[in-house]
């Protein structure tokens, strides 16, 4: 086999990491990050001009990085992400230049700096960012011999790890995003699978196959990955509505979607659960009770309601009621004579309705009183 038929045969084994989207959807994906075109274009020049011309920094390289880092850190807090950062370089600036003074610049003094300053970041509970960064600024100090006359490198690396996140910060003030539209895509595609799962889950209860059931286990179980990404995008959002004046128009709005993310977590919990012990019960062949299959459909509903209130700041009174008769609809379609399987998935329905009910601001001491249904 030729050079090149080896390596086309390797490269189609290789998995394809890049999405499925048309010229026109790669386009758009650009278009809709404008901002962050922007804050970086912006970020980086700012950092590398204060380094280079306000503070005379020779080899200012890492200025403009550490405004990257801050922009692109993903979800979470920004000024989190520039504090790993300082501690990390200088934990890393610590230790590399500790052990050149020591040891002197050469290839295995290089290794034996990378190790050992990452050593020391594990030991002072360092990961992720911070880790990395102690590791990079003590390789890079050992690696980069400075120029004549550039001054302290341990200082300077310090000095523009701080400039670089401080501009990737500001530019996040002032250029931020659109915080309500953000986080509420997140939370609206994590309910609408949920109202889409309890649909899969009513209609197994309807027909006694338990494909639906299954079906709806493993769509939650995916959800919870999910869940976690919305709980870092809320730390973000939360953080630009505190911090943009841009922005401080939208923190009702913001607050309200955060507030809510505990709740929606539990709630995805439940809908497993439900889902699962409904697959319990048809794989048995046990037969759903007359009422309980409509309760779930009632429920897929109430969270869709739920979910519209929430994204138009209602006062969500249609989503408690519908929630409320869900629940009531589960608790008396159940027989007088019932199954473990068939108690737990009335239970469901009503923990998952206690769960978006408080989500929607209603009390415990309410809550218990419109889900008391004995008569």
């Amino acid at each position: 086999m030729s050079e090149r038929g080896g390596f086309a045969a390797f490269s189609r084994r290789l998995p394809d990491v890049r999405p499925s989207l048309s010229l026109r959807d790669r386009l758009m994906l650009v278009r809709r990050r404008w901002r962050f075109l922007v804050r970086l274009a912006i970020s980086t020049s700012v950092a590398y001009f204060v380094a280079t011309e306000l503070f005379g920094h020779s080899q200012a390289f890492f200025a403009p990085i550490a405004a990257v880092l801050v922009i692109n850190s993903g979800a979470g807090p920004r000024s989190r992400t520039l504090y790993e950062l300082i501690f990390g370089v200088v934990v890393g600036v610590g230790v590399g230049e500790l052990l050149i003074l020591t040891m002197g610049r050469g290839a295995w003094q290089l290794a034996l700096i990378g190790v050992l300053a990452a050593a020391v970041g594990l030991f002072l509970g360092l990961k992720g960012l911070a880790l990395n960064q102690a590791a990079n600024s003590a390789v890079l100090l050992a690696a980069v011999v400075p120029l004549s006359g550039a001054g302290n490198p341990a200082v300077t690396r310090v000095l523009d790890a701080l400039i670089g996140g401080l501009c990737g910060l500001a530019m996040m003030i002032l250029l931020p995003r659109n915080t309500v539209r953000d986080i509420g895509v997140e939370v609206q595609d994590v309910l609408k699978q949920v109202s889409g799962a309890l649909d899969d889950v009513a209609e197994a209860l309807a027909t006694g196959e338990p494909a639906g059931a299954e079906r709806a286990l493993e769509r939650t179980r995916e959800l919870q990955p999910a869940v976690e990404t919305l709980r870092s995008t809320a730390e973000n959002v939360s953080e630009i509505a505190r911090m943009s004046p841009m922005r401080w128009t939208q923190r009702g709005h913001v607050n309200l979607y955060v507030g809510t993310i505990a709740h929606i977590d539990n709630a995805v919990r439940d809908a497993r659960v439900l889902a699962r012990r409904s697959s319990a019960m048809l794989r048995h062949h046990e037969v759903a009770p007359a009422g309980m299959a409509d309760a779930v459909r009632s429920l897929a509903r109430a969270v869709g309601i739920f979910a519209d209130d929430l994204a138009v700041q209602a006062d969500f009174e249609a989503a408690q009621l519908a929630l409320i008769e869900a629940a009531r609809t589960a608790v008396h379609s159940l027989p007088a004579s019932l199954t473990l399987n068939t108690a737990a998935v009335s239970a469901q329905v009503r923990s998952l309705s206690a769960d978006l009910l408080l989500a929607s601001g209603m009390t415990r001491e309410d809550l218990d009183e419109h889900l008391d249904f004995d008569d």
